[in-house]
């Protein structure tokens, strides 16, 4: 399957518009200042493989609900973590009543739950709703144990 879907997103160095394909090889980069544009991109079931588990950065999985409060709470702290280790790590968010195959597969006990996955591979874990410095920490040392 090729996916040919991009997100829009703002450069949050020079304010530029660009699109950002949800799967490719390599890190996105502002077109305009060339600096790392955050990478946030929704996953399902049918795209899981290619959105997910082939990138190249270690993917931050958002696996949540719409009826979810804490779900909601945490969406904001996520998207700056993502914005914050932009050209470091992908932010992919899977509705879990949409996709049941991945929350299955998962094992999703309780919503939110978060997972690190690093070319497929589980890495880390964590379930509920944290704040952004908690979970920078928590992603920048899963990421960094995973590195070296």
């Amino acid at each position: 399957m090729s996916t040919v879907q991009a997100t829009t997103v703002a450069c949050p160095h020079c304010g530029r518009t660009n699109r950002v394909p949800v799967a490719a090889e390599g890190r996105p980069k502002c077109g305009h200042c060339k600096q790392p544009l955050p990478w946030m991109v929704d996953a399902g079931d049918d795209d899981f493989t290619e959105v997910v588990e082939r990138a190249d950065v270690p993917v931050v999985v958002d696996l949540w609900a719409t009826w979810c409060g804490p779900c909601r709470m945490v969406s904001p702290a996520l998207e700056k973590v993502a914005t914050d280790l932009a050209g470091r790590i992908k932010l992919a968010k899977v509705d879990v009543d949409k996709n049941p195959r991945l929350s299955q597969r998962f094992e999703v006990q309780a919503v939110p739950t978060l997972l690190i996955l690093d070319r497929g591979e589980t890495v880390a874990r964590q379930a509920g709703a944290a704040p952004a410095p908690a979970l920078r920490r928590w992603v920048e040392q899963s990421i960094t144990a995973r590195e070296g």
